[in-house]
């Protein structure tokens, strides 16, 4: 496998929790392995959703699919990460009043 830079990994970090839905997924995988069927009940989304952002996640390189028979077990791709995502959620960002992101990803109004 060819590594990457530094600022790929952040730039696919970033992808992945862009994503309401991909993030909320890596919060759950920070607190325990869960398998897709159970991760779409949690979330309310349908299992073909959670299989696609799975599927993302994967190719981000944040989470790993763990064979268990005919069913797979999802978990992040590295203890550290559940560390980095707390950490990340304990910034609080300081944004002047009015002034907010445009929802499509870029530069805040």
């Amino acid at each position: 496998m060819k590594p990457i830079s530094n600022a790929a990994v952040l730039a696919r970090f970033g992808y992945a929790i862009s994503d309401p839905t991909r993030a909320q997924i890596l919060m759950e995988l920070a607190q325990s392995p869960s398998y897709p069927a159970s991760l779409a009940d949690k979330l309310g989304v349908s299992r073909q959703s959670i299989s696609n952002h799975l599927s993302c996640l994967r190719d981000c390189g944040l989470a790993v699919a763990v064979a268990e028979g005919r069913r797979s077990r999802y978990e992040l791709a590295h203890p550290a990460l559940s560390h980095a995502l707390n950490d990340l959620l304990g910034v609080v960002l300081q944004v002047e009043p009015g002034h907010h992101a445009n929802g499509a990803g870029g530069r805040p109004d």
